[in-house]
């Protein structure tokens, strides 16, 4: 480490800081990586805290850091080590990915090497997260207010290659688990669960879910213990939460809608990300050859409709692939079993709309081939001509002939 504790110390957290300007040092650190993934055949290695490597006066006051060569803030060596590191891993690695656990803005995490970027495979979307375990926590009554916790990761879902992640961190150190988040009764706890995971999982971004919250675990994570399986065999709402999700895994790796175009604006098209007032967002996903498409509803409110009106990009058939309320997952059993043609009734500012049954806290996905609407015919302008105009107009035919 460093000799100087301005360097080689965080102050708060009670650690030492790697000199990563030390070959000994760096050689060190990415051997010891580099054994996990050849060794052991890890498929992927996840750094923790990368933002208190790239920052030397991370978590320190004035005084209590040393600026680098250029009187910046950024420590270059650890930058470099990174790099070096996430290329190591590349080369020898067999496809196994690197994750940054980074909280700020440093630009171009997941950037490739070649254009100043650190290399990483994926970078946590700790800003997802936070909005979307705020959103999900309130009573659904005052979701209305806080609807851009749903819709502002939107915003900047393609600065980096993001994975949306539900962590241990998440389920420890009384924050609750999943299931003990939701708001409302049992009943409304799981189907609010059942709404966030498939939001989750049609969001842009990979995934990741600690485990215990794919079958609703009740106490937090407790790492001297067992996970609470007797819940799966004793409940039947466990069993149910626990087939949704599996369900919704086969889902996601049978749609290339959900993965194909993860990193392009070109995979996602809003419907209506504003409607605050019904607690609900619609959009789709798109793959590259515009076909097997999805169009996907999220009603976060324990409104149900008989009749539901959405707005859809294109003409064409849509059929439900998709619902959470499906009896076999605990839900109401409000789904749409017929296929349904759009009509050309403009709806949510779009040419054309669709109309289906929608339960309380809904998921409803329909996949469609996406066409292109046929252009409206050109009107030529229409006039209401004056007995002026008439015999203006035959006084000039007149001098033409």
């Amino acid at each position: 480490e460093h000799k100087d504790p301005r360097q080689g110390a965080h102050p708060h957290w009670g650690t030492l800081i790697y000199n990563y300007g030390r070959p000994q040092v760096s050689n060190y650190l990415i051997a010891n990586a580099l054994y996990w993934v050849e060794q052991f055949h890890a498929d992927g290695i996840r750094m923790d805290a990368v933002a208190s490597m790239l920052y030397l006066d991370y978590g320190k006051q004035d005084g209590e850091w040393i600026a680098n060569m250029y009187g910046g803030n950024e420590n270059l060596e650890a930058v470099e080590f990174l790099k070096h590191t996430n290329s190591m891993i590349q080369k020898r690695g067999r496809g196994a990915v690197t994750i940054a656990e980074e909280s700020t803005a440093w630009p171009k995490v997941t950037g490739d090497l070649n254009d100043g970027g650190l290399g990483f495979t994926m970078k946590w979307n700790m800003g997802w997260m936070n909005d979307f375990l705020d959103y999900m926590q309130y009573d659904p009554y005052f979701r209305a207010y806080h609807h851009n916790d749903l819709t502002f990761s939107m915003v900047y879902a393609y600065s980096e290659k993001f994975m949306l992640v539900l962590s241990h961190d998440e389920v420890v150190h009384g924050k609750a688990s999943m299931l003990s988040k939701m708001p409302g009764e049992e009943a409304d706890k799981f189907a609010n669960l059942r709404a966030g995971y498939g939001y989750m999982m049609t969001h842009p971004g990979k995934k990741l879910l600690f485990m215990g919250q794919d079958f609703a675990q009740t106490a937090e994570w407790n790492e001297a213990k067992s996970l609470d399986w007797h819940l799966l065999e004793k409940y039947p709402e466990h069993q149910q939460l626990n087939r949704y999700y599996k369900d919704l895994l086969h889902f996601y790796h049978d749609y290339p809608a959900l993965y194909e175009l993860d990193n392009s604006p070109e995979g996602f098209a809003w419907i209506n990300g504003s409607d605050a007032e019904h607690n609900m967002l619609t959009f789709c996903r798109m793959t590259k050859d515009k076909k097997h498409c999805l169009l996907c509803h999220f009603n976060f409110s324990p409104v149900a409709y008989d009749t539901f009106q959405s707005g859809v990009l294109c003409p064409g058939t849509y059929t439900e692939v998709f619902n959470s309320n499906a009896l076999e997952y605990g839900g109401t059993g409000v789904v749409n079993p017929e296929p349904i043609e759009a009509v050309k009734e403009s709806w949510d500012f779009k040419d054309y709309s669709i109309k289906y049954h929608l339960g309380a806290y809904g998921v409803c996905i329909f996949k469609f081939d996406y066409v292109e609407p046929e252009p409206e015919p050109e009107k030529l302008p229409t006039k209401k001509y004056t007995r002026e105009d008439i015999h203006h107009l035959a006084g000039h035919y007149k001098k033409i002939k």
